[in-house]
């Protein structure tokens, strides 16, 4: 039964991380024409990030702290006008998010309807 809001918490932060995600995607797309625009996107979702290390004392090190921030994508190809977004890549890159999205959204549905049903609400 503690695993359950474990669960919870790592399929909540995956289906942020990949929403997130699909709002870089969008702003690249909506930039497309944009001179000089430089494509970007984040990392992957890691499932270590949804557990950040605690500390008992202030006198303690803290653990380094998740981060959705972007990044530019280094290897795309500019065109004349200096910009780097290729819509045909912007898609992929948001078909991928939306999977991603969709199955943190399954593992969350699945994690309540398994806690429900130990509570006999179901």
């Amino acid at each position: 039964m503690n695993e359950m809001p474990a669960i919870l918490g790592l399929a909540a932060s995956a289906a942020r991380h990949a929403a997130s995600r699909q709002a870089v995607i969008a702003t690249n797309v909506a930039n497309a024409d944009t001179p000089g625009f430089r494509a970007r996107d984040m990392d992957a979702f890691s499932p270590d990030d949804g557990f950040a290390l605690r500390r008992t004392s202030a006198a303690h090190f803290a653990g380094a702290t998740r981060t959705d921030a972007s990044h530019e994508i280094r290897d795309a190809g500019a065109d004349p006008n200096g910009n780097t977004v290729d819509l045909e890549d912007q898609v992929l890159r948001g078909i991928e998010a939306a999977r991603v999205h969709d199955r943190a959204i399954t593992v969350y549905r699945s994690s309540l309807d398994m806690l429900r049903a130990s509570l006999g609400k179901r």
